[in-house]
């Protein structure tokens, strides 16, 4: 019988994670996430073999764990008209945490930097938005709200406004009727 590894893929991901949320994608490497860790180089290296495997096991975690916070929030809603989006919109009643934060957003500027990181990101959302629209008993009503509510998300994330709580709550219960309604469509005001 072999011996037990001191740490596993996923704490050697926690450890990856902190240093993105501190230092900043960029500064990602395997010396910095051995040393959080409190693990050799060589462990990292004997799962993740570059700082680009490290870097996109770190954003497949987050997506993976994002999917499945909504689809335990959706268990409940099995029979219900619009389970995607409400899921969704159950999972943003409180904003994220502050260390969260700070690696999402190190995380972003490396999605929109990186083109294979992207092409997972836009795989993701189209997983999403696909679900969303199929569970839905207005398509275009429920893509309408997930836009509003990523709008939402975004805003937060990123730091630009902070919305109390008392708003974020009305936004949230006006995004699950917008998501209820078949959009009337108008035509842009004309431009001189």
């Amino acid at each position: 019988m072999g011996r037990k590894r001191a740490i596993d893929q996923q704490g050697i991901l926690d450890a990856a994670e902190r240093v993105v949320a501190r230092d900043g994608a960029a500064n990602l490497s395997i010396e910095r996430v051995a040393k959080e860790a409190g693990i050799s180089k060589a462990s990292v290296l004997y799962d993740f073999k570059t700082k680009q495997a490290v870097l996109e096991a770190v954003v497949e975690r987050a997506f993976a764990r994002d999917n499945a916070m909504h689809s335990q929030l959706e268990v409940g809603l099995e029979t219900h008209e619009n389970r995607a989006i409400t899921g969704r919109i159950l999972g943003a009643r409180a904003p994220i945490s502050e260390p969260f934060r700070n690696a999402a957003l190190n995380l972003s500027a490396a999605l929109v930097l990186d083109k294979s990181l992207r092409a997972k990101m836009q795989a993701n959302q189209a997983r999403v938005i696909e679900d969303v629209q199929r569970t839905a008993q207005s398509p275009r009503g429920a893509q309408l709200a997930y836009l509003a509510l990523e709008g939402l998300k975004l805003l937060e994330n990123l730091d630009f406004h902070r919305f109390s709580d008392e708003e974020r709550a009305r936004i949230l219960r006006e995004l699950q009727w917008l998501a209820a309604v078949e959009p009337q469509e108008r035509p842009l005001p004309e431009t001189t």
